[in-house]
């Protein structure tokens, strides 16, 4: 059998938006939370990694998809598990559970770095998660990079600050997909009776305060992209949005 963690939640206030949805960065949120409460169990959490290794937990790729938006105040159960560490990349896992009945997956890859260099530390020195995977639980799932449009155009400058970090220092994960969801403009966009049924973020270099990004979207295929490109040029993050039309009980 395979090891997995139970996570049980609400969504809340904080975590709500427009039409009593979910936010994205709401989604990121829990799953950083129950990846984080699940790492605890097998005494692999941030600090006593940085502890005994000298390492720093960083998501690289997170992916997510819904069959309906979850709105304030429901309950959630999430389901995680990790993959087993193969190389430097982890991948962990997660079911999205209302009294038993899924309402979603997602998947997420994780590396540990050196909190000197970032440089990645080989997961089968961590004797912690030695035993630790969930076995016949684990997806098939395999995230890719994504392939943009050829024509994204600028959609907004973005400057991070203190309130975008975390304890490690740099802009958290989820303050990623709130740069993407004001970019595309989904205040407008979710009145018109859509949720996000999927996301998926590439953070592919760190951002910290005060750095400044172009924020770039654009459609291609039925999905939406956002890119955010430093003044030198180089990607910092990339992300894909589908939308799709609310289930009809949830139409207002």
């Amino acid at each position: 059998m395979g090891r997995s963690y139970l996570y049980e939640t609400k969504i809340s206030a904080a975590q709500a938006g427009l039409c009593f949805q979910c936010r994205p960065s709401g989604m990121l949120d829990i799953l950083q939370e129950a990846a984080t409460q699940a790492a605890c169990q097998f005494h692999g959490s941030g600090p006593e990694m940085l502890a005994k290794y000298n390492g720093l937990w960083m998501v690289t790729r997170i992916w997510y998809r819904l069959d309906r938006p979850l709105l304030w105040n429901e309950a959630l159960t999430v389901r995680t598990w990790h993959r087993g560490g193969k190389g430097a990349l982890l991948y962990r896992d997660f079911d999205l559970l209302q009294d038993g009945v899924p309402l979603g997956e997602a998947t997420s890859i994780w590396v540990l770095v050196d909190a000197a260099t970032r440089k990645p530390i080989r997961l089968s020195t961590i004797e912690e998660l030695a035993g630790t995977e969930g076995g016949e639980l684990c997806k098939d799932i395999k995230l890719a990079g994504l392939r943009l449009p050829p024509d994204m155009a600028l959609a907004q400058e973005r400057q991070f600050h203190y309130s975008d970090t975390d304890c490690n220092g740099h802009v958290n994960n989820t303050r990623y997909a709130d740069v993407a969801a004001d970019a595309l403009g989904l205040d407008r966009l979710l009145p018109q009776g859509q949720f996000v049924s999927s996301l998926q973020v590439g953070y592919l270099h760190e951002c910290l305060a005060g750095d400044s990004l172009r924020v770039l979207t654009g459609t291609q295929e039925g999905r939406h992209f956002v890119q955010g490109v430093d003044p030198d040029g180089v990607s910092r993050f990339d992300a894909a949005l589908t939308l799709s039309p609310l289930p009809e009980k949830q139409v207002p």
